[in-house]
Formats: C-alpha cells, structure tokens, sequence
C-alpha cells in the first residue's frame, strides 16, 4: 500500500483526490445512508444547541492558548464565551435563532427539587457552556502546557487514490519529540458506541501523523469536560498500519455504494439524533433523488472544518 503527503512545487497543479474524514468515515460505519444524505446529497442540517455548544466550547480552548501561560485561569476562559459566541452568530446568523423561537429545545434542570421546563436562552446556553470550561479545569492544568499546533488541519494520500484528512483539536510534542493527540469531547463520558468512535477518530488523526511525520503517536487523548475524564490510548505501528487497511477497504465500499447509488439506512439507537428522519425509508420517508454523476476525482469531496467530528 503506498502512502505519500501532497508537496508541490511552485507553479504546480494540486492533485484532486476523493476525500475521507474521521466523521464521514463513522457516518458510513453507521449508516450508509446518513453518509449519502451529508456527503452525496449535501441536504443542510440545523446544529442542535449541543452541536453549536461543543463548537464554541473548542474555540474558546483554541483562544485560551493564545493568552500568556499565567492568564490562563477558569474565568479567563469564562469571559472568552460571549466574544466567541458573537463571532460565531456573525458568521452564521442562523445559530441565533436556536433560542429565538417556539421550537426551541427545552431546558430541563437536573434537580429533584425543581419543576422546571422551558425553552433554553442564549444566556442558559453561555452558562451552559461556561460550565463545561470549568470542567476542562479540573483534568487539565493549560498554564503548564504550551501546544505545537491547534486546530490543524492535517492530511496525507493513501492507496494513491484518496485523501485522508482532518481537524486535530490540539497536537502536543515532547521535547524529545513524542507526539500527544489530544481532543476535547463536550459530550457525556463515553459509552460504548460513542467510545468506539472517538477512538476511530483519534487513530485517523494518528495514521495521518505517522504516514507524514514518521512518527506514531505516544498517546492518544480524549478529555471528557462534562464529567472531567481522561480517556488515553497508545497505538502502534502495526495497528495502524491495519487500520490504513480498513479505511482503504472502506472507500471502495463506499465506491461501490455509489456507483450503484445503493447505500441502505442502519437503524440504530444513533437514530434519535438523526435529522434526516423525514426523508428514511426507516422512517417511511423517501430520500431525494440521486445527484447526477459526477467525476471520479470529485466523488466526494467534503469540506472539512474544525470542530466538525463533534
């Protein structure tokens, strides 16, 4: 199998590959036709208040590392949420409206004593997202730490034939040269299905490393903010290498799924965040008809960006 990172020489056209994500790649795992609604189709989805949530919760990580080590404290981070949240709704207006309306979700408090439903607020939202920073606090110390790269794009070639890419949340080096993956999960503490995922995430981030940078992850970390846990995991070589292999054998299922526009629903208990339940045969629903052919080259290519595998 051979494996190159994409260099060019000035003046140079870039090659255009086919182009596989870590949550692409679990969209298919899971279902095939969630894969094609997101990836072929490209039908739109509305963030849930959760979605929009864990992506505020990495930018203020990202901008918390911007401050001198020392000015890094729990209520630094704190005051980077409404900046961040006004700069997020100035390039995506619509993320306002997710508390600006009947359909709001609801806000259940999670105390015996109180009887509480309404709609979530903005301000309900930006406490809630504040919380999960304190959390961050409690498994890490970031005024000890000084990351090499974040929210980094990075990719590579495989199997000559498809681009593998993704966000890493935050990437550290050792000063003897040992690498440390690290991403931030603004979700529960991990239950299996969901364990099984970030660490599918996690090894593609490392494959990607290890094709380009020669080196294989020492560690690979999942810090859990909401329940403040610590999840790591050390691969090497040959796992990777294995997996290099199944995600190879994954693009051409993926492939053949397309040539012969056939990619089935999966019903799971992941159902229930689905929301493209109106349009799955699971459902009773219909999907839309099959986009027109595209090239080889372009079948697909996703824009991936950051925050986007929460």
């Amino acid at each position: 199998m051979t494996t190159q990172a994409v260099s060019l020489e000035p003046g140079d056209e870039a090659p255009v590959y086919p182009s596989l994500s870590p949550s692409r790649a679990a969209d298919f795992k899971t279902c095939p036709l969630l894969y094609r609604f997101r990836t072929i189709d490209r039908l739109p989805e509305t963030p849930t208040p959760d979605q929009a949530r864990g992506t505020l919760v990495h930018a203020v990580l990202e901008r918390l590392f911007d401050l001198p080590a020392a000015a890094r404290t729990s209520s630094a981070a704190a005051d980077l949420v409404a900046p961040e949240w006004e700069r997020m709704v100035s390039e995506a207006p619509s993320l306002a409206e997710l508390f600006a309306s009947d359909s709001a979700p609801l806000l259940v408090v999670d105390d015996p004593a109180v009887d509480v439903r309404r709609p979530w607020t903005t301000d309900d939202f930006l406490s809630s997202a504040r919380s999960l920073l304190s959390g961050y606090f409690s498994v890490e110390d970031p005024s000890r730490l000084e990351p090499a790269e974040r929210e980094s794009l990075i990719s590579a070639v495989v199997d000559e034939q498809l681009l593998i890419r993704g966000y890493i949340d935050r990437l550290d080096v050792s000063p003897d040269g040992a690498l440390r993956v690290v991403d931030y999960k603004t979700g529960g503490a991990p239950r299996e299905a969901f364990e099984a995922r970030a660490l599918f995430q996690l090894k593609f981030y490392a494959l990607v490393l290890w094709r380009t940078r020669g080196v294989v992850p020492r560690v690979l970390r999942l810090l859990y903010l909401k329940d403040q846990e610590v999840c790591d995991y050390s691969p090497d070589a040959e796992e990777l290498a294995r997996f290099e292999r199944t995600l190879v054998a994954l693009w051409k299922a993926i492939e053949r799924a397309t040539e012969a526009k056939e990619f089935r629903p999966q019903p799971s208990r992941l159902c229930g965040w689905c929301a493209h339940q109106a349009v799955c045969p699971a459902f009773g629903g219909t999907p839309p008809p099959f986009p027109a052919p595209r090239p080889r080259a372009e079948l697909p290519v996703e824009v991936v960006t950051p925050g986007a595998d929460e």
